[in-house]
């Protein structure tokens, strides 16, 4: 698949790049998708969640009443789960969340979300470029000027880390600067744009050759 390459006006500059059809032009697998995905939002899971049952809650543990006689019903002690302040039947104990995935279905599903990326005309090639200053208003422009200000997100991949441009970028909710190590699928489905520098093109195909 052939792209042109524009600048940070958002002109295109003359220059073409072939994005590799083993990445962008896979038959998508969905299955994969869904279990990356998964996998991906439970690790963002803490498992911290917590509730305590009979035997950590503080208080007496003395028969509240005879056992018979009274015509209520029978109540051993005050912290059992019938009683306010008493503990809580089967509840939420600390847990891990994560699972495990191959590395080669995680691959399948991160090339079929750029595939399906691809195929709806939703990549964008920019050449390389960074910022003098880390000022938000300077990504603001870059956006206005790619005309990308309306889309759901823009997800922007370079080559390395570009600190000041990452910095511009994280007080936008609608904005993600990555570096091609940290690309994801889930964020790139959950991109409108997706807009990779020409840095982050050839380090995609140079993974690719290994």
């Amino acid at each position: 698949m052939e792209v042109n390459v524009l600048n940070v006006s958002g002109k295109e500059t003359g220059a073409k790049v072939q994005l590799p059809e083993s990445i962008f032009g896979i038959e998508p697998n969905d299955h994969a998708i869904y279990l990356d995905v998964k996998q991906y939002l439970a690790n963002q899971r803490q498992g911290t969640h917590k509730s305590k049952q009979r035997n950590e809650i503080a208080g007496s543990t003395r028969k509240l009443y005879k056992q018979k006689g009274t015509g209520g019903a029978r109540a051993g002690g005050i912290k059992s789960p019938l009683f306010n302040g008493g503990g809580r039947v089967f509840g939420p104990q600390p847990r891990d969340y994560s699972f495990k995935l191959n590395k080669k279905l995680k691959s399948l599903a991160r090339n079929s979300a750029l595939s399906y990326k691809a195929k709806d005309n939703n990549i964008l090639v920019l050449e390389d470029f960074n910022f003098d200053t880390i000022k938000t208003k300077n990504y603001i422009k870059l956006e206005a000027d790619l005309n990308v200000t309306n889309d759901k997100t823009l997800l922007v991949v370079a080559g390395a880390e570009n600190n000041n441009v990452y910095l511009s970028s994280r007080n936008l909710k609608k904005s993600k600067v990555i570096s091609v190590e940290q690309l994801n699928t889930y964020d790139v489905l959950n991109a409108g744009k997706l807009l990779l520098t020409t840095g982050a093109v050839k380090t995609l195909e140079e993974a690719l050759a290994k």
